[in-house]
């Protein structure tokens, strides 16, 4: 039951971003902005979220996870309605400030939720459904967004997603709120600082890539429908090529518990980061659609492995009383790169031009596969809890 209630809501927030975010950046081009502002305005869906995860994070401990979920899916709802509402500039910055903030705490909340609910053995199960269920959104939110946006209008695509928010919503009053602190434990356990947990290994190399994985996903999204567009590709294409980078994740997932059993969480977590910085190299070489979706397949399977992984190991080296606040550090972590990464991919669009995006993006992925990469006793499939 809980993982049903987990999936439907991952599921419905999913499909409310990604119809959304791709159309957020030619929506904002069609205005005028340069690849600059685009840059400043995938960053600020990070910015918010930077602040407040990890308190978020301890929110989630202490009061339990139903009435974040719920705020969180009210929030995002609000969020995506406002370019409907006030079609300017402006408003995609507020929008993609609110619904920033918004998934933090459906993030945080959904991952504590499933982390209580599974046991050792199951985890990575667990995690792996969470990850097929946010990619199976990834896969119809472009999709569907890209029709919207080429037979009726930008604006009419973000009227749909707010009202693909009713299903998240009357859904997370079904979340269980078992997940609370007591509050002298919370006394004891929070003396130290959130950062404090960065002295874990196993922690850090986690958060590295989970950082690493996410940035890139969020480049790609922002940066391949202006490079595709400039080459004649209609929405429609463009939403369709993102969207097989979806279908590559959702597939991936599907075998990836056994994968870690067998080749270990760490190699598994490696190789996938490689694919996808490979993937990325690759991009601006291509000339046809079939060859843009292959690349897109490519990317998907190696990111869709990233973020599973990485929320199991996060997960198994926090102390049992924290872990809402450390999967918020998590995503304080993403939010980090999120905001660094468009600000600086967009100055480097904007100086050496679109293409150079996809070669730094890649030669990143590529250079932190081989920094994060896990020793013997921290690739073990058999995870050890702290």
């Amino acid at each position: 039951m809980v993982l049903r209630v987990v999936i439907l809501i991952a599921f419905g927030f999913q499909v409310m971003i990604n119809l959304t975010r791709p159309v957020i950046t030619l929506y904002a081009s069609g205005m005028g902005a340069s690849a600059l502002d685009i840059g400043v305005l995938t960053a600020t869906y990070a910015f918010f979220p930077l602040i407040f995860a990890i308190h978020i994070g301890k929110i989630a401990d202490m009061v339990g996870d139903r009435l974040p979920t719920l705020l969180g899916t009210i929030g995002m709802t609000i969020g995506v309605a406002f370019p409907f509402v006030f079609p300017a500039m402006w408003s995609l910055y507020v929008s993609q400030a609110i619904v920033g903030v918004s998934q933090i705490f459906i993030n945080v909340s959904l991952q504590n939720v499933l982390g209580h609910a599974a046991t050792k053995e199951t985890r990575d199960y667990y995690f792996s459904m969470w990850g097929m269920s946010v990619a199976l959104g990834s896969v119809i939110g472009p999709v569907l967004g890209g029709y919207l946006a080429d037979h009726y209008s930008y604006s009419f695509a973000f009227l749909t997603a707010s009202l693909a928010g009713v299903l998240p919503i009357a859904v997370s009053f079904f979340v269980p709120n078992a997940a609370r602190q007591k509050a002298a434990s919370n006394e004891t356990v929070h003396q130290g600082s959130a950062f404090d947990l960065l002295k874990i290994p196993m922690l850090r190399k986690a958060l590295a890539s989970s950082a690493l994985v996410l940035y890139s996903r969020d480049i790609y999204v922002a940066y391949f429908p202006l490079f595709a567009s400039g080459l004649g590709y209609s929405t429609a294409t463009i939403g369709w090529i993102i969207t097989v980078q979806g279908v590559a994740m959702v597939t991936v997932r599907f075998f990836l518990a056994r994968l870690s059993t067998r080749l270990g969480r760490g190699h598994v977590l490696m190789g996938s980061i490689l694919l996808a910085g490979c993937a990325f190299l690759f991009m601006p070489f291509s000339g046809h659609a079939y060859v843009f979706a292959l690349w897109s397949a490519l990317m998907g399977a190696g990111l869709g492995c990233g973020q599973p992984l990485s929320m199991t190991t996060t997960y198994n080296a926090s102390p049992k009383t924290r872990t809402g606040e450390v999967l918020g550090l998590r995503l304080a972590c993403n939010r980090l790169s999120q905001m660094i990464a468009p600000l600086f991919f967009g100055l480097v669009g904007s100086w050496v031009g679109l293409v150079s995006v996809f070669y730094v993006s890649g030669l990143f992925l590529i250079g932190g596969a081989f920094l994060t990469r896990s020793t013997d006793k921290t690739d073990r499939p058999v995870e050890t809890s702290m």
